[in-house]
């Protein structure tokens, strides 16, 4: 047996100590670390359709769309006005003072007061206004529904890398025990005289490189956490992890053209430009219809009290006024401001036309991708799965080989390594399936809150 020196076998016989961590990281391990704006750790897990519906009520994006769609819905309404009649009441008072030659000096007052309606018989212009308005209603609700859709993936995306942080730090810890144990067979064996320092020293490098990996695993953890907090408003929310055996559902219909083809009447986008379009063609319409005349029935009643002006009737005098009427207009000569509104509308009713049929490319080739997408993402789980079987029986035979002699201790380090990152691959493909279903389903516009249900089904209770 080969004496080593003194300084190596001392260097050999020291404990492994991981690095010393930061104050936070060490409060976030002892469960009391508060989050951004304080809080208890939660007491139990949250679904993605709990989680979603909190982020509904604290989005401020979302909020905020919400918050437009109203308003649309209000200045929709407004139009309806020009359809209406119309009634107005004036008054109004006066004093006046007087120095004449004839009369001498006095003061005088008047007293008025007037009740006005007019009716709208003929506005082609505030008919067509209204038509457009009520299409201005598609557009928000579209608006509204895409924000949703929008809001829906981005809470999955968020609620999955916080699931897919969780499972690196547990792969990368279970690494971690897995290399120390490694470590110390190579220490024993080195002991013994069975191995060379240079086991020692591959082990050694590769646990520090794990304890690297971990520092770096927890504080993305972290991260991932305070983003799922900031986007729910709540501190300390702990996602419900998939349940083991993990089977993800098939796709359906399994054919990428159905989903193309539901996308024209549902998708947001499409929903959208159709309404522009339409919205386009009136405006077209409402710029001719400024050639037309209009005809208003009108009427007005007015009270009125002044100071006399015959020296008949000294005094004040009181007037009562009552009409009725119709109004006619008939625009002769704008100098050629309403010809060329109407070819303005015109151009843009061709671009909005030109927009509706991008959109509908568009939506096609996002389904499309999402779809071939989601189907290569299956693929790649299955291979993982294999590999994950494959690993684990490579590293057994790693094992088995270095305890006889006919592999070496770097060999199992690879073989571990590569069991865990396969481990840690396979997790976030899985992930990326489901996120990339509710991606299939926002790229078709079929996407609905129920389908969150659907992935809560998948989660350990």
């Amino acid at each position: 047996m080969n004496r080593r020196p003194h300084a190596i076998a001392a260097l050999d016989a020291a404990p492994v100590a991981a690095p010393r961590r930061p104050l936070w990281q060490a409060l976030a391990h002892a469960g009391l670390f508060l989050g951004l704006a304080g809080g208890a750790l939660p007491s139990m897990a949250q679904s993605l359709s709990d989680l979603y519906a909190s982020a509904r009520d604290f989005d401020a994006a979302y909020l905020s769309a919400r918050s437009l769609y109203q308003a649309n819905l209000a200045k929709a309404e407004q139009a309806r006005a020009g359809l209406r009649p119309q009634a107005a009441l004036g008054a109004g008072a006066n004093v006046a003072n007087i120095d004449s030659s004839l009369t001498g000096n006095r003061n005088t007052n008047s007293q008025n007061a007037a009740v006005s309606a007019s009716m709208p018989l003929y506005r082609p212009v505030n008919q067509i206004a209204f038509d457009q308005a009520q299409k201005s209603l598609d557009l928000a609700e579209g608006q509204l529904l895409a924000a949703e859709h929008e809001l829906i993936v981005r809470s999955s995306q968020t609620y999955f890398d916080v699931l897919a942080a969780q499972d690196t730090l547990t792969f990368v810890k279970a690494q971690k025990a897995a290399v120390a144990e490694q470590l110390a067979a190579a220490k024993r064996n080195f002991e013994v005289g069975t191995s060379t320092i240079t086991d020692s020293r591959e082990a050694q490098a590769r646990y520090d490189l794990v304890l690297a990996q971990e520092i770096a695993a927890e504080n993305d953890l972290l991260v991932k956490k305070l983003a799922l907090d900031q986007l729910v408003g709540r501190n300390g929310t702990s996602p419900l992890p998939l349940a083991a055996p993990v089977v993800l559902p098939a796709v359906a219909p399994d054919d990428v053209a159905p989903w193309v083809a539901q996308s024209e009447n549902v998708h947001p986008g499409i929903r959208q430009a159709r309404a522009a379009l339409d919205i386009a063609s009136l405006e077209t319409r409402r710029a001719e219809a400024g050639k037309k005349p209009t005809l208003d029935l009108t009427g007005q009643y007015q009270f009125a009290r002044s100071p006399s002006t015959s020296a008949l009737a000294a005094g004040n005098v009181r007037t009562n006024t009552a009409s009725v009427g119709v109004l006619f207009n008939l625009p002769l000569y704008t100098g050629g401001a309403l010809e060329n509104r109407i070819v303005e509308a015109a151009a843009l009713e061709d671009k909005a036309r030109t927009d509706l049929e991008a959109a509908r490319r568009n939506v096609a080739q996002a389904t499309r991708a999402a779809f071939f997408g989601v189907y290569s993402g299956q693929g790649q789980v299955k291979a993982l799965e294999a590999a994950e079987a494959s690993s684990q029986s490579a590293l057994d035979a790693n094992k088995l080989g270095y305890q006889v002699g006919v592999r070496i201790n770097i060999d199992v380090l690879n073989a571990q390594s590569q069991l865990f990152q396969t481990k840690r691959d396979l997790a976030v493909a899985r992930y990326n399936v489901l996120l990339g279903t509710l991606r299939l389903k926002q790229a078709s516009g079929v996407l609905k809150t129920d389908d969150l249900q659907a992935i809560d089904s998948l989660l350990a209770k």
